[in-house]
């Protein structure tokens, strides 16, 4: 008698262990599902995409409506900053952004730590000099004022496209994202007058050329014979793409939201806004 009730209290209490045991794991899980950032990826069917202000609104316009065709809905958020869209979706106010290359990024994953991926390719502008006081680069002269974008992906890109050129010549290694301290030559003494990248298109008039992004050329109101030189097109490692926080790569939107971007239709819009200034890229 005394044995059995000894082994019915030994239940008891291993009853009662189990259980706390269980309710303080279910506790652990609730507390941890409710902790920012806990929450995992899913699949959406309305997604909020970062794109710059300008002609690239009009591409958009046909995204949507391939989007659509596909069930995904997508809202375009416009940005005027090219600083923006990267934070906005690291923090997650959008889902998805089109408007960098791979050197920027880069450059932001750098200084930011931002966990951004690229989820397929979209375009390529081929940066350009431009001028309004000389018909060729061998016009330039002595001394002659060149502006170029002061951030550091696109003063690389200038940079690169001077020395193409012939201009200047950099440093041997030098990579992409090359400042003015690194010109080891400069046969004309160029002065290299470094601006933001949305404003050095409107300065041309001032200049005696300046190396333009081509959106910004455009919004600038510069024309193709504005421009006396391009950057090589061939293995041109500044095509702009789709990024997506590295947690959302794989989800099912995100594929038909490049599949949107690429396709004839979408195609036949990008040339018809851009007129040859750029070339869709995937």
């Amino acid at each position: 008698m005394t044995k059995t009730v000894l082994q019915l209290l030994d239940s008891v209490r291993v009853t009662r262990r189990g259980g706390l045991a269980a309710l303080l794991a279910a506790t652990v899980a609730t507390f941890a599902s409710t902790m920012p950032g806990a929450a995992q990826a899913e699949d959406k069917t309305t997604v909020k995409v970062g794109i710059m202000s300008g002609e690239d609104e009009d591409v958009w316009r046909v995204v949507v409506a391939e989007a659509a065709k596909k069930g995904l809905t997508v809202e375009p958020v416009i940005f005027n900053d090219y600083t923006q869209p990267n934070e906005a979706l690291e923090r997650g106010e959008i889902d998805a952004n089109a408007f960098q290359h791979g050197p920027y990024l880069e450059n932001q994953i750098q200084a930011h730590g931002y966990k951004i991926v690229i989820a397929g390719y979209t375009a390529v502008w081929p940066i350009g000099i431009y001028s309004k006081k000389h018909k060729s680069v061998a016009d330039l002269p002595e001394g002659a004022v060149i502006g170029v974008p002061n951030d550091p992906s696109n003063e690389g890109r200038a940079l690169l496209v001077l020395q193409e050129q012939g201009v200047i010549k950099l440093k041997d290694g030098t990579g992409i994202l090359a400042t003015v301290a690194d010109i080891a030559e400069n046969p004309k003494n160029v002065e290299i007058k470094e601006l933001d990248a949305g404003i050095v298109g409107r300065t041309v008039d001032d200049l005696d050329a300046a190396v333009v992004n081509t959106n910004w050329a455009l919004q600038s109101g510069l024309a193709i014979e504005d421009r006396i030189a391009i950057e090589t097109i061939e293995n041109n490692p500044y095509r702009n793409f789709i990024a997506v926080r590295e947690a959302d790569k794989d989800l099912p939107w995100v594929k038909t939201l490049v599949s949107s971007y690429q396709n004839d239709a979408v195609k036949a819009e990008f040339d018809r806004v851009y007129k040859g200034t750029g070339t869709v890229a995937y």
